[in-house]
């Protein structure tokens, strides 16, 4: 495996993380418990989850993933060989916190508390903000996003969240934090407000990122690189499509597509045809069309963890092995050229 620092800390994290999002829904505990020994065995030692998990998320299985991988820790005793990152919701789901989920002092504390609870453990080791309030142009919401906000009182709203999220780092509830989904103007007020009132510094920042979805670049990765706050890379393999199962509308038994009834804004005919392009370029070159989407985004000197989720122990298996695999200069002049062909598929 091979490590990257998180953020500014003194945490060394592996660059593929374990996504743990199917726990809950699409997997058992039996089936998590073995992913999770597994990945540790093999040298990951970040795992990513949130309270909304499992996904897709329902009020039934709010928390599940959470508390699978609390009882790995009670079962197992390995809380101090994990780097443990998890998220508390932004505005949504009208269910959870009796719909007033909006991320600030009082959500803050109940959130971490109720993780804390479902973990069992006395500590978070990144604790991240999973959207902001003023919403986010992730989940397919790019084509019409307009940034509408009073930048006063969000900047208030930052002040009273690093405000709450300092207490907790001094109690030791939480030991560093980060964002998700977020904007370039986002991130860098956190950072500068930070600085100024001399309260915690974001350490990384989890959006989606894959050879189909570049919206990291160019402003994003700017201030990765240069202001130490790196990519936490969720979707790598943009839901599996990247395998090309999903090519020409075909839903495999069990798929991820197959259990969520939310509309799929990933699929569409740009979306095949970059697909298709992407695996012929694999073939060619006789690779694994996932192993080398996932060393493509392993490959970018921004990205901190490529957090790999899976449904199988094939899967996961076969997304660690990309860690041994560096894409030649002629496939990645290859990958840029069809970038340009679909810059932006969904």
């Amino acid at each position: 495996m091979k490590y990257r620092k998180l953020g500014r800390t003194d945490l060394d994290i592996s660059l593929i993380g374990l996504g743990t999002m199917t726990w809950g829904k699409q997997n058992t505990q039996t089936e998590g418990f073995e992913q999770m020994d597994y990945a540790l065995d093999r040298g990951i030692n970040f795992f990513d989850t949130a309270e909304m998990y499992a996904i897709p998320p329902t009020k039934e299985t709010y928390g599940s993933t959470e508390t699978i991988i609390g009882n790995w820790f009670a079962t197992r005793g390995h809380r101090d060989k994990v780097i443990l990152a998890s998220k508390i919701n932004g505005p949504g789901s009208n269910w959870l916190r009796e719909g007033n989920n909006r991320i600030d002092k009082k959500n803050i504390q109940r959130a971490v508390k109720d993780s804390l609870g479902r973990l069992q453990t006395d500590y978070i080791d990144l604790y991240q903000l999973h959207w902001p309030n003023r919403g986010s142009y992730h989940f397919g919401r790019i084509w019409d996003f307009e940034p509408k906000f009073d930048a006063a009182q969000e900047e208030d709203n930052f002040l009273e969240v690093l405000h709450t999220l300092q207490g907790m780092i001094t109690d030791g509830t939480i030991r560093h934090i980060g964002l998700s989904n977020e904007t370039a103007w986002g991130t860098m007020k956190w950072l500068q407000l930070a600085e100024r009132e001399g309260l915690p510094r974001m350490a990384t920042i989890q959006n989606e990122y894959s050879l189909l979805c570049r919206h990291f670049e160019p402003d994003l990765s700017e201030i990765s690189l240069n202001e130490d706050v790196g990519l936490l890379a969720w979707s790598p393999l943009a839901r599996g499509i990247l395998s090309g199962k999903y090519l020409g509308g075909a839903r495999p038994k069990g798929s991820r597509l197959t259990l969520d009834s939310r509309i799929d804004h990933r699929s569409g005919d740009q979306v095949d045809s970059a697909v298709s392009q992407y695996i012929a370029l694999a073939q060619l070159h006789e690779l694994d069309p996932c192993q080398m989407a996932l060393a493509f985004v392993n490959s970018r000197a921004f990205v901190a963890s490529n957090i790999a989720g899976a449904s199988t122990m094939q899967q996961l298996r076969n997304n660690i092995d990309a860690i041994e695999l560096t894409l030649s200069n002629e496939v990645l002049t290859a990958i840029e050229h069809i970038r340009r062909q679909y810059p932006m598929p969904y």
